[in-house]
């Protein structure tokens, strides 16, 4: 219902609740988001691992930030698919709960690794800035 209820006459494309409520100046996305939490509150009663949990909480954290973006949000909205995406990893998790941890568990620590070395790298840079500057 939140990403595919309304099928585009004519075409393969699905839009759903989320991206309609999101076109609500200042709280639509966050409505959308708070709707979203239903299926990790889902995936966390089934026993779904951390590693599943915060894949789909990013899932929907890019969708509530980036969409309430004005007018590039609302774009990003409805081709950007959090609720799909995060029932698909549910399911996923369900069918073969190892290789969906696992795969899960590889990809948070390599978001969290290429955000660490970003930062690292952003730091060094301002102190070589700084250094130059005050030289």
């Amino acid at each position: 219902m939140l990403d595919e209820a309304i099928r585009v006459p004519g075409t393969d494309f699905r839009i759903g609740i989320d991206p309609i409520v999101g076109l609500m100046p200042g709280v639509g996305d966050l409505l959308g988001g708070a709707a979203s939490l239903y299926i990790i509150l889902e995936a966390a009663r089934t026993g779904a691992p951390t590693s599943v949990l915060v894949r789909m909480a990013a899932n929907v954290a890019i969708d509530t930030l980036v969409g309430a973006i004005p007018v590039l949000g609302d774009v990003f909205d409805f081709g950007w698919k959090s609720n799909t995406r995060n029932a698909r990893l549910l399911a996923r998790h369900l069918e073969e709960p190892a290789g969906t941890k696992r795969a899960s568990t590889l990809l948070v620590a390599s978001v969290l690794v290429t955000t660490g070395l970003v930062v690292i790298g952003a730091a060094a840079l301002v102190i070589v800035l700084l250094r130059r500057a005050l030289s």
